[in-house]
């Protein structure tokens, strides 16, 4: 992807931002990304009084994709209210590690990395497929 195309996906983050729902922060965030397929996702950042049931931009993105019709997240970025470039939390991480793997391209502040790079070690769907014995074989079944 181009840096013309980079800016325009941050435009996107930035325009979403403006709408974002940030009373009691009053840390307003956008996040755009582009899809395999060449649409582009966003979203913003919607709080809740009860603070633990504050949805941030990314999920909104990732609802985003599925609703218009799932694929996987190719390039990303997220901003703050002065347009600086942020990075997602922890937990916003493991979204787009799932929703994007290892090759999805993020905007860090110290520049694109891919995602392998942003979350190494990830844990991800494959991790699943690995195990061999649930809890209930494990103890004879009680």
């Amino acid at each position: 992807m181009e840096q013309r195309d980079w800016d325009e996906l941050k435009q996107a983050a930035v325009e979403v931002m403006g709408r974002a729902y940030a009373p009691y922060s009053r840390y307003p965030v956008g996040a755009a990304a582009r899809t395999d397929d060449g649409r582009t996702v966003v979203g913003c950042n919607v709080e809740n009084a009860a603070y633990g049931v504050t949805l941030c931009a990314e999920c909104g993105l990732v609802s985003q994709l599925h609703a218009t019709g799932g694929g996987r997240l190719t390039h990303f970025v997220c901003v703050n209210a002065d347009s600086d470039v942020i990075m997602p939390c922890g937990r916003c991480r493991q979204l787009l590690f799932e929703h994007g793997g290892r090759d999805l391209l993020v905007w860090t502040i110290a520049g694109v990395k891919p995602m392998s790079e942003v979350l190494p070690d990830a844990f991800g769907p494959d991790d699943l497929g690995l195990v061999t014995s649930t809890a209930t074989d494990q103890d004879g079944g009680r």
